[in-house]
């Protein structure tokens, strides 16, 4: 069955690239409503971002949705993966700013947040595509993403980075439920090497980063007092970011995702082909589920609509 969040919650903090403070609102909604984005500071123009792969709009570092009358929301990846980490199909996502709020640049923050309120059991089945056929992009430095047929949500990376410390690293994940999400994924942070940061921010991005919110790699250390969370936090975070950017399919996708020194960009174009190669998935509701609760409750119709 599908799931909501019980109640709302509210996080207060500032976006990674703009710098500027933003409070976001996770509100419920109805079964079959999906995920939606709400700009509630914009009042002149359709203001409503439906979180889909065709809303993706070209950024760096981060991944952006903008609708069609130009209002957009940027940095939305980590959210959407504690959406799908824990099974949340439907929910509107209210924000007075143009950047989700970056927390410690993690999941985390919201996983244990979603789970303070619990999750509503709603009555609908829930959509899932199940990949029949691979599908795979490439890009013209050699990066590759995939989609292959498999019996569960599997998320598989490879990194390579020109750095001692974060150097070659690989991870298999499967996205069975919530705890693994959880303990395996949730908690790994975004992170960037003390080499580029000059130049990103001459970029004018990262205006809100810091060593509380990523962790920054100099050529033979890590700069964070505290350390790594987890050996491989660098792989384990680009998994994060992409399960939050396949969620953006509008379903679960039940097939082994591979990439390999890809990022943002790469898997919403992945994500474009599935859906332009029907022959390539079909929609079902025989599924695994993910994101169960021991707390969940059933309720009526919800009165919030986006």
């Amino acid at each position: 069955m599908q799931h909501t969040l019980k109640t709302f919650v509210t996080f207060d903090d500032k976006g990674l690239h703009t710098g500027e403070a933003v409070t976001m609102i996770v509100r419920p909604a109805d079964a079959g409503h999906g995920i939606v984005f709400i700009r509630t500071d914009v009042g002149n123009i359709n203001n409503i971002i439906p979180a889909k792969y065709n809303y993706v709009d070209a950024s760096q570092l981060c991944t952006l949705l903008k609708n069609e009358d130009g209002a957009s929301v940027s940095t939305i990846e980590h959210v959407m993966a504690a959406f799908a980490g824990m099974g949340i199909d439907n929910a509107v996502v209210e924000l007075n700013g143009p950047e989700v709020p970056i927390m410690d640049g993690s999941a985390m923050p919201f996983i244990q947040s979603f789970e303070k309120v619990g999750l509503l059991s709603q009555n609908m089945p829930r959509r899932a595509y199940r990949i029949m056929k691979p599908v795979e992009v490439r890009d013209d430095q050699g990066r590759i993403a995939r989609f292959e047929p498999d019996v569960s949500s599997v998320f598989e990376f490879k990194i390579d980075f020109d750095n001692d410390v974060i150097g070659a690293q690989h991870r298999v994940f499967e996205l069975m439920d919530s705890s693994d999400f959880k303990y395996e994924i949730a908690e790994c942070r975004t992170f960037t090497r003390l080499k580029d940061v000059e130049a990103l921010m001459a970029m004018g991005l990262i205006k809100g980063g810091g060593l509380e919110n990523a962790v920054v790699f100099d050529d033979t250390k890590i700069l964070n007092p505290e350390g790594l969370r987890c050996a491989d936090e660098p792989v384990r975070h680009k998994i994060l970011d992409a399960i939050g950017d396949v969620y953006l399919a509008g379903a679960p996708i039940i097939g082994r995702f591979v990439c390999e020194k890809g990022g943002h960009a790469l898997t919403n174009q992945l994500v474009r082909a599935l859906f332009d190669a029907p022959e390539a998935f079909v929609e079902t509701t025989d599924h695994l589920g993910i994101g169960q609760s021991e707390n969940l409750s059933t309720s009526p119709k919800l009165a919030y609509n986006a």
